[in-house]
């Protein structure tokens, strides 16, 4: 929206009301369940406020619970199923006057002006009532709220019984970490030199970072940046890839490092960073497979980037059309799984995952591992990841996979000094300054 002025120049008129219309629009598919935050496209707003675009809907989504808490204390009724993007509206304007250090009169005049934006004018003094009341009575409605545990905590209660149960002296630690940003964490590319060198190339242009305690590939930034302008990224120096997930190829470096020329799969691959790793450690045969052609494509791009090659498939890892009969020396099995582990990296799974969807990806993780077991050659290793915290994803799939598959024992190290025992596996939780949650299970096939 624009107009001219006397010297009849243009001068914007939206004063931030399209980012935050933006933002409604993004997370409205996720609030009624039929979308999420995935590849959200930051181009639909100017790039000085891309940075607003994304902290408005990942922060919304990931205090949604006492959001959507306090819309109901300030709506005399609730809006229609129809407007969604402005009951997302009221979330975000919710979300600035308490969470962020936007000028409240920001807050509450660009967000109420943004519902125009949505074709829905009407909504302009509906927000606006709303927020300028709990800009009166924020901390009395604050403290109403608070009092379910689910609102307290920002999960619904179903995660907070699934935490409970799982790790009944960790679980309010676990749904901390959760509710925080996670730090933004590079693995430095071996084929181009070590982190120790790449540390000290961050040092020149003033991007202070540390060295991952337990990644020997790995540095966390202090603060997260543009990728862009971090030096050599575009050239394969470095890829964005958290600590906790670079542990796959420490596990299967004993396995990798003396045999070159070994065959490698990595099953349900994308986005990729896994494969990329194993490459740019070991000399191998790698062959990458993913159910999702968009992306696979992701897979293809990173490679190209980090100037890298593999056999990359479009296949579906619990059957095996795409296998050429040939038994591989070792399987990365990255499996689908809850994500909760990741949680806050994407908060919309606060939202989007139902206590029905635990079991259902059960079920699919042992038949990734009984249909994957058999391409494994004797005396060759499968190495089992997710980046869940439950335990019905991770060390009770893996105890029921042993106990159904005689010639299969765990080799995982018990002497890490990362995570904890789980079973046959290590578990990490997430760590607000540190790691995602995952775990891991290191399986070798006994030779006949």
């Amino acid at each position: 929206m624009t107009q001219r002025n006397g010297t009849g120049r243009t001068k914007s008129l939206d004063n931030g009301l399209t980012v935050r219309a933006a933002a409604a629009r993004a997370i409205a598919p996720v609030i009624t369940g039929k979308g999420s935050l995935n590849n959200l496209d930051d181009h639909q707003v100017v790039a000085r406020d891309r940075g607003l675009f994304k902290e408005l809907c990942f922060g919304t989504c990931r205090t949604l619970c006492r959001l959507e808490a306090l819309a109901g204390k300030l709506l005399e009724k609730p809006f229609k199923a129809r407007d969604a993007d402005v009951q997302a509206l009221l979330l975000v304007g919710i979300y600035q006057l308490l969470y962020l250090r936007v000028p409240a009169h920001a807050a509450v005049g660009e967000t109420a002006g943004a519902a125009r934006l949505l074709d829905k004018a009407w909504a302009t003094r509906v927000i606006n009532g709303c927020l300028r009341r709990l800009q009166r009575e924020a901390t009395d409605l604050q403290a109403e709220v608070d009092k379910d545990p689910a609102v307290a905590l920002l999960h619904p209660k179903w995660w907070l019984k699934a935490f409970r149960q799982a790790w009944p002296d960790d679980w309010r630690a676990i749904c901390e970490a959760n509710n925080r940003p996670g730090p933004m964490t590079l693995r430095v590319n071996r084929r181009h030199g070590d982190r120790e060198m790449y540390h000290d190339r961050l040092d020149a242009p003033g991007i202070h970072a540390r060295l991952c305690l337990h990644a020997p590939d790995g540095i966390t930034l202090d603060e997260p940046r543009d990728v862009a302008t971090l030096p050599g990224f575009r050239e394969g120096l470095i890829s964005v890839q958290d600590e906790a997930a670079q542990l796959a190829a420490v596990l299967l470096g004993p396995v990798l490092a003396p045999r070159p020329g070994a065959r490698v799969l990595d099953a349900c691959c994308a986005p990729g960073g896994k494969t990329a790793h194993l490459l740019e450690q070991f000399d191998i045969d790698l062959k990458a497979i993913d159910s999702d052609d968009a992306r696979l494509a992701r897979v293809e791009d990173t490679l190209a980037r980090l100037g890298l090659s593999a056999d990359l498939v479009h296949g579906d890892a619990t059957r095996r059309e795409w296998w050429d009969g040939t038994p591989f020396d070792a399987i990365l099995l990255d499996a689908p799984c809850s994500g909760s582990g990741v949680i806050r990296r994407h908060p919309d799974i606060k939202r989007l995952r139902r206590p029905s969807d635990i079991p259902r990806l059960a079920e699919l993780q042992a038949r990734l591992l009984d249909n994957l077991w058999p391409l494994l050659a004797p005396g060759g290793t499968l190495l089992y990841a997710t980046c869940s915290v439950l335990p019905e994803e991770n060390a009770d799939q893996i105890d029921a996979f042993l106990a159904r598959t005689p010639d299969a024992e765990a080799t995982m190290p018990q002497a890490v000094a990362w995570g904890r025992p789980a079973g046959a596996g290590r578990q990490l939780l997430p760590s607000i300054d540190s790691h995602d949650g995952f775990f891991y299970a290191r399986l070798r096939k006994r030779a006949a």
